[in-house]
């Protein structure tokens, strides 16, 4: 079985306008035969995105819109392809029970979901830590460091794995080394496997499942997948269950960076 877990659609609102069938064909020609759509959910009731397009999110005005289409693609495709109903669920640390009140309900809506973490906070301070490189050195400037924005970043992390988020909370964490977007222009001192180990440890307690995402392999500044294959050799000894990501915003990206990955 041939499977995506991690495709955005024409729904997200920093993505394209390339249609659900566009990714669904794609996914098609490259013989996969289950893709689940994860569009970037809402952000918490009460949170200020601090992206300059305020665009991270879904527009929870169009999530019934978004349901309704999976289902009659689900039909329509039914027998070439599984298509799973999902949302990419953004973990901000103090907004808990903003969270867990939204996915009380829509988690009944979802046949697979994904939790990561973009946003920091650092002195009353949010960040997308992964907007720019411009915005990642505006925080290595009042963080002190990139390994100061590493350690907030896994800490961060691993919160969300021990987060009291309700039944529907997602089973699977995005790109786990996501802080590494950047890496070959903001190198950190070491590899922190510390506090890998320990994201692997808590997740392997809980049975969560890890997003080998393939982004960072088209991303300019990253050159390694979400997490790095000696993560993965990690994960899978202490029986963590990886599903291949694409991180798809266009259809084209569907598959991106899969061939290198298994190679």
């Amino acid at each position: 079985m041939k499977v995506d877990g991690h495709i955005h659609t024409p729904f997200c609102p920093h993505g394209s306008d390339d249609t659900f069938e566009m990714y669904i064909e794609r996914a098609l020609t490259l013989n996969y035969s289950d893709i689940t759509f994860t569009e970037h959910a809402p952000l918490p009731q009460g949170f200020e995105d601090t992206t300059p397009d305020k665009d991270s999110g879904m527009d929870p005005s169009h999530l019934l819109e978004y349901f309704q289409t999976l289902d009659l693609l689900k039909e329509k495709y039914k027998d070439r392809i599984t298509i799973r109903s999902g949302l990419e669920v953004d973990y901000i640390a103090g907004f808990e029970k903003e969270t867990a009140e939204f996915l009380n309900v829509y988690g009944p809506r979802l046949d697979d979901s994904i939790l990561s973490v973009h946003f920091l906070q650092h002195g009353g301070k949010w960040d997308c830590l992964d907007f720019s490189p411009d915005v990642f050195q505006s925080m290595i400037d009042y963080y002190g460091s990139v390994d100061a924005i590493y350690e907030h970043y896994y800490d961060t992390v691993v919160k969300s794995i021990r987060a009291d988020l309700g039944p529907f909370k997602p089973k699977r964490i995005g790109h786990m080394t996501l802080v590494k977007k950047f890496q070959q222009l903001y190198p950190a001192s070491h590899a922190f496997s510390d506090k890998t180990s320990l994201i692997l440890r808590e997740m392997a307690a809980r049975n969560l499942e890890l997003d080998y995402n393939g982004a960072g392999l088209v991303k300019p500044y990253c050159g390694e997948p979400y997490p790095p294959p000696g993560i993965i050799q990690q994960a899978l000894s202490l029986g963590i269950k990886t599903v291949y990501g694409s991180d798809a915003h266009t259809a084209a990206g569907v598959g991106q960076g899969r061939a290198e990955m298994q190679g």
